[in-house]
């Protein structure tokens, strides 16, 4: 028990001091260790052992091309179509979570209130890649539909602790996947190949104003409902 207890002391602690990487250094994260980084993710759970998840990442010579035609794309048609529909909306709890957490992120890079230029340009840095040094663009395959697309989400967090327990900051991003049908033509990504996220990553700036906040988490009383 004491040893169990241990371990999970260990990932509560490794969850704790994961968060959403925002400015990186430029240095490459070694291949080796990337490899490592998703093998181990790849452990994550799956119905029925699917295992849907495909990752295609990026050193930095192609994060530096994939750059270009992110930010070259804002505003354009190909932007705003991605293969798995975003949420219809945010209301309630949700909607005041987001808004925490963006306003925390404004807060932290000095955009305030009412300044559009600010909240574009930080916008921008979404498809920037946040100056990473790699991304990894996630998949799934179409005919499993939002089973696939929620089994890829236990891969999701067990990339970025153990990103994490590997020294290496990560952000996943939504935003990207935005630009699906650019991203399929780019990587030539089959159709029947969903694009759902990416999972952008590299060695933490730690002196980014952006990395200098930490968002909270909801209390157990909100999460858990035990009965009998």
């Amino acid at each position: 028990m004491d040893l169990q207890m241990t371990e999970l002391d260990s990932l509560d602690t490794l969850l704790r001091r994961r968060h959403s990487c925002r400015g990186f250094l430029p240095d490459a994260v070694p291949d080796e260790v990337i490899a490592r980084i998703v093998e181990t993710a790849g452990r994550a759970p799956s119905w029925c052992n699917s295992q849907p998840w495909q990752v295609i990442v990026t050193r930095p010579a192609e994060t530096d091309i994939l750059r270009d035609k992110l930010l070259a794309g804002m505003g354009s048609p190909e932007g705003g179509r991605p293969d798995l529909p975003f949420p219809s909306a945010y209301t309630g709890q949700h909607q005041e979570r987001r808004r925490t957490c963006g306003w925390q992120l404004y807060d932290a890079v000095g955009v305030t209130k009412g300044d559009r230029a600010g909240s574009a340009k930080q916008a921008a840095e979404n498809f920037r890649l946040f100056g990473a040094p790699h991304t990894a663009i996630l998949t799934s395959g179409t005919e499993l539909g939002p089973y696939g697309a929620m089994d890829c989400g236990g891969f999701i967090l067990a990339f970025c602790l153990a990103a994490e327990a590997a020294g290496v900051g990560c952000i996943p991003q939504a935003a990207v996947a935005s630009m699906a049908p650019m991203l399929h033509d780019h990587f030539a990504i089959p159709e029947d190949r969903m694009v759902l996220c990416a999972l952008t990553f590299g060695y933490e700036d730690t002196s980014h104003p952006a990395n200098g906040f930490r968002t909270d988490r909801a209390p157990l009383a909100d999460i858990l409902d035990m009965r009998g």
